[in-house]
């Protein structure tokens, strides 16, 4: 496999999502050239295959390329040694070398990464944490996961798991949530994953004895007035300033962004901090918190960048 020298600045990014797969061509000065989506096949890994190599293939010829470097950008990560994937809540692409069988379909290098560690990488280098050095992406939305960037480089760690915050269990508990803690779908308890994403939302609204009505509805309704969704997202945004503590106590990042569906609430970059100072070890804390400028294409233009551009970046 060998990159082609006539389009030496040009990179493929795709963001395998539970429902979208997103696609892009980026050039060597951070634009976009070309840009697609599909939706994700619900019959299983061969078909996702297929329509990852399929939105590539478009892709190329919308720009008259071939051959291009490809990133890809997943839920879960990869095993180091075996390049299989694991732990991603899309369950059809756990234990599949995605990576490896993209390459032999496509005859062309692929780079794979946790598509939080795309959005952070993508925010560090022209988004919103692009004067920062020490970068901790968070993704809010379906599912919860984080990404860090040091120097504008991707730290990934000796097991791939780097910035892996959805899978760990909410500190600081209550009394009430030590004794009734959600099950997360990877089979253990109170992982911040079941109970600050979207459908942990909805989960904590339901015990409160409200409707079974996705995050947007809560938020929605509070904003309204509404006693009980308000104390839902009253309570969301706790644990989310928790969570956050946490991740200001052991890195001490120059700035959080966040991105995902639930980064657009509003009260997350008013209310987190307030709440997060009482939890980090410092007598003050000046963390910013800052939305993803580059919203839902940070995780495919991230994916792209896996692979240097030619302008440095």
């Amino acid at each position: 496999m060998s990159q082609p020298s006539a389009h030496p600045n040009l990179r493929v990014g795709i963001d395998l999502g539970g429902t979208k797969i997103a696609g892009i061509v980026l050039d060597g000065e951070a634009e976009v050239r070309a840009e697609r989506r599909v939706d994700t096949p619900e019959n299983g890994y061969n078909a996702t295959l297929e329509a990852i190599i399929d939105l590539v293939m478009a892709l190329e010829a919308e720009v008259g390329a071939s051959g291009l470097p490809l990133g890809v950008g997943t839920p879960g990560s990869v095993v180091a040694g075996t390049g299989r994937l694991r732990n991603a809540n899309s369950q059809c692409l756990n234990g599949r070398a995605l990576g490896a069988d993209l390459e032999a379909a496509l005859s062309r290098p692929v780079r794979l990464a946790n598509d939080a560690d795309c959005l952070t990488l993508s925010e560090a280098r022209d988004g919103a944490a692009a004067a920062h050095r020490n970068v901790f992406g968070v993704i809010l939305g379906t599912g919860v996961g984080g990404g860090v960037v040091v120097d504008k480089q991707l730290i990934t760690g000796r097991n791939g798991l780097a910035g892996e915050w959805g899978h760990v269990c909410l500190p600081w508990p209550s009394a009430a949530e030590t004794r009734q803690p959600p099950r997360c779908w990877c089979g253990l308890d109170s992982c911040l994953e079941a109970w600050i994403s979207g459908p942990g939302m909805t989960a904590d609204h339901v015990r409160r004895g409200g409707y079974d009505i996705p995050a947007r509805a809560i938020v929605e309704r509070a904003e309204a007035g509404e006693r009980l969704a308000g104390a839902t997202l009253k309570a969301w945004l706790q644990r989310v300033a928790r969570a956050m503590a946490m991740i200001v106590n052991i890195l001490d990042p120059d700035v959080i962004v966040v991105g995902g569906g639930l980064s657009q609430i509003r009260w997350l970059y008013s209310e987190v901090p307030k709440i997060w100072a009482q939890h980090a070890f410092a007598e003050h804390i000046d963390t910013p918190l800052v939305a993803a400028i580059h919203g839902d294409a940070s995780g495919v233009r991230g994916a792209a960048r896996l692979w240097p551009l030619d302008s440095g970046s």
